[in-house]
């Protein structure tokens, strides 16, 4: 019977029944079983009995032997404690009983050692004497091993001879002793620096690096290297005369490459421990700035006779740049790790140095070129149609050089020259404003007094393309911005471009940026837009003039006396007419006629989407930007405009009569009711001034001192004079 499942955990009596229950098939069957496994367990548990009572009986009879293995235990670890405190005080009587012989003996070991670097000093000191005297011997053959076997064996002396009286004297001594090797050996460390032959080199930093004077010899490495460097300058100038200056710096960048490549390997087989990648850093960083003729020189000479210079000095830069990115990798992977911070940031100095006097210049450079570019864009024509449309037509083209400067600046310059940039597009932006400036004299000199709805239009034409300018140049200008900051986020990247700056172009470069990034109100084209801005409100203001021009023809009727003089005998003088007995005089009603036709002239430019005129009108005046966005919301406020100008210049020629009769005023004022009505229907008010008086010229004489109660005492006064009615 299986009854492992009693010793699990999670035994469950009732499931263990059911599930051994399942087998028997009926009742009768049932109770057989169930007694079969009730007799089945009573004889397990019974043998589980007995097997715990055998179990028990033998723990029993053990007992007795585990109690005395542990008091034998327990007597031994108690023999053990009082022989280790037997041992314990045998120590101590020992240290008590030796203690003044031991530092006896300890006294006696240092007199000993005291004694034997006494006799050591003093064979050191005949050593070094002996020394002294073979070696001007040793210096007559010339023998660089020889001499400085003795003078290292002169060292060795000297560092166990520290404390005697003329130690420094001797110092002295073998520091000239080392000169004089030193000497001796250079020509040979030239050469064989010179020529590179590993066993001489090898040789000689031995000897220097016994002797202490390692840094000495690297120093003369150095010089060979320079010397090197500098002479294959000079020869490839010899020998490629035929040659651009662009492929003298390539080619000789390439030499400087392949020489750091095939010497390093060279360096680390001589001077084992050294960082090789260090000393050539040093090394081409005095190369670099020794050249002669300089980087600059040449460039300067090649200048002169080169007609695009900045395309130049893009291939000059980009020949620097190229070399300077294979410095750095070869830098960043060579095994010797790259120099000091420092160290590397003067070389990387010599490399761009020769660049810094053209981004200097890069403003002259940049502006000549487009105003050069802007000359070949003629837009000035015979005819004033053909000018303006010339002009539109210029816009693309003037914006896409102004990008294309944008484009150089980032390739020559790596965006260091933005400040120059900004000076070279002010200039060149303001020369094509001043094409504008022309053809808005034109008009002026073209505008006439009569009604001319085609100048008006050459207007509405020529401020479109003014505002289309101001469009491109607002969008340039967010590009310009995003530029700065863009490469502002990549400080990294750009650290070293900036050695292209001088000190004082640096500082204003770095001005521009704090003004960008920190979000002061900067315009980096504020002339330009000023001045395009300066262009929309002239051109407006002529526009005005071109259309007010008919109004004011016809409105300097009003101050012509006999205009009133044929009512002096009207018989309309009973003031008790009724207004419909009046009728508008022909200037008013070809002023009302006018305006009314002012709207279809204007339809074509501000009844549709315009987004250049619109940007236009919004420099001119507060009002354009507050008009709203719904269509003919702009040329409802130019028509606003043109009727308050109507209205004043009414209002003006009004106050300038001398004298009117009382049908002259009642007509007056019938004129003035005609305007207000004609007004109405262009859905503009009559000016307040107007309206004033309008109702102090009905007024009738009687009436009029009660009756303009409340008015502006200077119409009241000017009206009263007019009408030669008695002041109270």
């Amino acid at each position: 019977m299986d009854i492992s499942a009693f010793s699990d955990d999670n035994f469950d009596t009732k499931a263990w029944i059911n599930g051994i229950l399942k087998n028997a098939e009926n009742q009768e069957k049932k109770e057989n079983y169930t007694m079969s496994i009730v007799m089945k367990l009573q004889l397990c548990v019974q043998q589980v009995n007995n097997a715990l009572e055998e179990t028990s009986q033998q723990v029993l009879m053990s007992l007795p032997k585990i109690i005395r293995d542990t008091k034998n235990l327990h007597q031994e670890a108690t023999v053990l404690k009082e022989k280790m405190a037997a041992v314990r005080s045998e120590i101590i009587q020992i240290e008590q009983d030796t203690g003044k012989s031991i530092n006896t003996i300890e006294k006696l070991d240092s007199i000993k050692n005291e004694l034997n670097l006494a006799k050591q000093g003093l064979h050191e000191s005949d050593n070094w004497t002996i020394l002294v005297n073979d070696l001007e011997e040793v210096f007559d053959s010339k023998n660089i091993e020889n001499i400085s076997t003795k003078i290292i064996g002169m060292q060795r002396s000297l560092q166990l001879l520290v404390n005697v009286g003329d130690y420094e004297d001797r110092k002295l001594q073998l520091e000239g002793l080392k000169n004089r090797l030193e000497a001796i050996a250079s020509p040979a460390i030239v050469q064989a620096f010179t020529s590179s032959n590993t066993e001489q080199s090898t040789m000689f930093v031995r000897i220097f690096n016994s002797m202490g004077r390692l840094p000495q010899l690297l120093k003369y490495y150095h010089k060979c290297q320079k010397d090197v460097l500098l002479k294959k300058w000079r020869n490839q100038l010899e020998i490629e005369q035929d040659e651009s200056v662009i492929q003298w710096i390539h080619n000789f960048y390439g030499i400087l490459l392949s020489n750091w490549h095939t010497q390093q390997k060279w360096f680390n087989q001589v001077f084992t421990n050294q960082n090789s990648s260090e000393s050539f850093v040093e090394i081409y960083t005095d190369v670099l700035g020794s050249l002669d003729p300089s980087l600059n020189e040449c460039i300067d000479a090649a200048l002169k006779q080169t007609e695009d210079k900045l395309v130049f000095l893009l291939e000059v830069k980009q020949v620097t740049q190229q070399f300077a990115t294979n410095l750095l990798d070869v830098l960043d992977h060579s095994s010797s790790g790259k120099p000091p911070k420092d160290k590397l940031l003067l070389l990387m100095q010599a490399i761009y140095i020769h660049l810094v006097t053209y981004t200097n210049k890069y403003a002259a450079y940049e502006q000549a070129f487009l105003i050069k570019k802007l000359s070949t864009i003629n837009c000035m024509k015979e005819e004033l149609p053909d000018t303006i449309q010339a002009l539109g037509l210029s816009i693309p083209q003037v914006i896409d050089i102004a990008r294309d400067a944008k484009k150089r600046c980032q390739q020559i310059t790596e965006n260091c020259g933005y400040c120059g940039l900004l000076i070279a597009l002010r200039a060149f932006l303001l020369n094509y404003a001043d094409q504008y400036r022309v053809a808005l004299r034109q008009i002026d000199r073209s505008k006439k007094q009569e009604e001319d709805w085609n100048t008006f239009q050459l207007c509405l034409s020529l401020l479109q393309n003014t505002g289309e300018v101001l469009v491109n140049l607002h969008q340039l200008e967010k590009d310009l911005t995003a530029t700065i900051l863009e490469t502002n986020q990549n400080k990294s990247q750009f650290e070293y471009k900036l050695l292209m700056l001088n000190a004082g172009d640096r500082k204003e470069y770095e001005s521009l940026v704090r003004c960008v990034t920190e979000g002061t109100q900067l315009s980096l084209l504020d002339h330009v837009n000023a001045e395009f801005n300066k262009l929309c409100s002239d051109i407006h203001h002529t526009t005005y003039q071109v259309v007010f021009s008919p109004i004011a023809m016809q409105l300097d009727v009003v101050q012509a006396g006999q205009t009133w003089a044929q009512f002096a005998n009207s018989t309309l003088h009973n003031s008790d007419l009724p207004d419909y007995s009046f009728s508008p005089q022909e200037y008013i009603t070809q002023i009302g006629q006018y305006l009314m036709t002012l709207p279809q002239h204007l339809e074509p430019f501000l009844f549709r989407e315009n987004p250049s005129l619109t940007c236009a009108l919004r420099a001119v005046d507060q009002e354009y930007s507050t008009a709203g966005d719904a269509e003919g919301s702009l040329a409802h406020v130019f028509l606003k405009i043109v009727a308050r100008g109507t209205c004043q210049g009414f209002c003006d020629r009004i106050l300038s009569i001398c004298e009117l009769s009382q049908p002259a005023s009642r007509q007056l004022a019938h004129d003035i009711g005609y305007l207000n009505n004609v007004l109405q229907d262009l859905g503009i008010s009559l000016s307040e001034n107007l309206q004033q008086l309008a109702t102090l010229l009905k007024l009738p004489n009687d009436q009029y001192h009660s009756g303009s109660a409340g008015y502006s005492a200077r119409y009241v006064a000017s009206v009263r004079q007019m009408r030669n009615i008695t002041s109270n």
